[in-house]
């Protein structure tokens, strides 16, 4: 689907915008037209409501603004060892087959349903990422010949690295996706080991 889509917008908008539009074309549909074909303008709006359900299961399963600054708290807070097992064991669990990676960029390698991903995840911690670590992890995957690749870091990108990411289908997690990620996964007692 193409990111500025109606229905890509609509994904990541509330989830009642989609429900106000369903009801705003049955209401258009019921008042404006004929008798004969009002029903078939009404159900018009039906992919509306099919997209507001996919954006409210989706918003439902999104961790809180606490969650999320309670596992940036957490994760600020550890050491490499105990952060790359949190991951570990979130990959493991959402069905990945985990290697660890053999050189830097490369902290793990990923595999699931035939495709492999890289993941660059020692420079968390980073207050920015710039354009020449995503180029190091797009060099590496394509040394790998991975599909795909994932930086996972808690600071911000710099103006020209989020282009860059973008371009060359590089995934990016900060703080909200790990929450989402890491979700389940004891992170204070892992902050410990």
């Amino acid at each position: 689907m193409a990111e500025n889509s109606l229905f890509a917008i609509l994904l990541r908008s509330r989830w009642w915008i989609s429900f106000a539009i369903a009801a705003a074309l049955a209401t258009a549909a019921m008042a404006l037209l004929p008798e004969a074909y009002r029903v078939v303008g009404a159900i018009s709006g039906l992919p509306f409501v099919v997209i507001g359900v996919i954006a409210a299961i989706r918003q439902w399963r999104a961790p809180s603004a606490a969650q999320v600054a309670q596992t940036h708290a957490a994760i600020s807070a550890m050491a490499w060892p105990a952060f790359a097992k949190a991951l570990e064991d979130a990959f493991i669990r959402d069905g990945y087959g985990v290697t660890p990676g053999g050189a830097a960029p490369v902290d793990f390698i990923l595999e699931r349903k035939g495709r492999t991903m890289i993941v660059s995840a020692r420079r968390w911690k980073s207050a920015r990422i710039g354009v020449e670590v995503l180029r190091t992890l797009q060099t590496a995957r394509d040394a790998a010949e991975a599909q795909d690749a994932l930086c996972i870091c808690l600071g911000e990108l710099t103006d020209s690295a989020r282009p860059f990411a973008a371009e060359h289908r590089i995934a990016i997690w900060q703080t909200g996706e790990l929450a989402k990620a890491l979700r389940g996964i004891a992170l204070a007692a892992s902050s410990k080991r």
